[in-house]
């Protein structure tokens, strides 16, 4: 079951981007135009000045890396669906260090923390950047890579954790999060635990699911995101997914914090 789940797994990371990328290429695809529309300042010369002033400024700051803020801007894009700039800020990653399998496993792990639909609504614009980049094949994560090790005694006390909880609900959601989630995806070696962990928190964040963040966020801290990297994280994801869904987040992260 698990790696016939893997092999559709591949699909969305790697065969479909694979087909965008054939298409593109193709057709002569050039470079993604870096500069940012002319029309914010024709609709709203305010919004034109707060992107220039606050978005685009994000960047120059420490407290976070360029290629995690990339990675965080790319992970509020697809939980949201908001395909419209995912191009440009993809693009940038790129650049700013984040590498074509991190991205494609980055699709891959949201399809399963917001949803199939959006991950593969995600698909066709990253193609076309990958394909402006000469992204092929070998640059994107196997199928069925070799997994990385796991902490038996951990997993087998959070899978006796969830049965007793949730098995008479239903079995079948139990069953899959321990065989395709835990036993398998977030085992996936082209993007590091602590970044998996990083953009589910960010995903919760983005789709108000504050029920969870408390889980994924110690998980998170557990794996090397620190107390100035949070902090930085929810500045920077205000921006992107607006400050109600961050404000409705902070009670459950700040009581994490606090207990840590």
């Amino acid at each position: 079951m698990k790696r016939r789940t893997l092999a559709l797994i591949g699909t969305i990371a790697a065969g479909t981007l694979l087909v965008g990328y054939t298409a593109q290429a193709d057709s002569g695809s050039t470079a993604l135009p870096r500069s940012r529309t002319s029309q914010v300042e024709s609709v709203s010369p305010a919004l034109a000045k707060y992107d220039k002033e606050r978005v685009q400024e994000l960047w120059n700051d420490d407290s976070l890396s360029r290629r995690d803020r990339g990675l965080i801007t790319i992970a509020v894009l697809i939980s949201n669906g908001q395909t419209q700039e995912l191009g440009h800020y993809t693009d940038r990653a790129l650049d700013d260090g984040l590498s074509a399998a991190e991205i494609s496993e980055t699709v891959t792990h949201l399809a399963f923390y917001t949803g199939w639909q959006n991950a593969k609504a995600a698909v066709p614009v990253i193609a076309k950047v990958f394909a402006a980049h000469r992204i092929d094949a070998d640059q994107l994560p196997e199928r069925d890579p070799e997994l990385l090790p796991q902490d038996q005694e951990a997993e087998r006390a959070r899978e006796e954790r969830v049965q007793e909880q949730y098995g008479g609900v239903s079995q079948g959601v139990v069953d899959d999060t321990d065989d395709v989630l835990f036993d398998d995806l977030w085992l996936r070696p082209d993007l590091k635990p602590r970044d998996r962990s990083l953009i589910t928190v960010v995903a919760l964040i983005a789709t108000s699911q504050s029920g969870q963040i408390s889980v994924h966020l110690n998980k998170a801290m557990d794996v090397g995101i620190t107390d100035d990297e949070v902090d930085a994280m929810l500045n920077h994801a205000a921006y992107f997914t607006g400050w109600p869904k961050v404000f409705t987040a902070m009670p459950v992260i700040r009581d994490v914090l606090e207990s840590r």
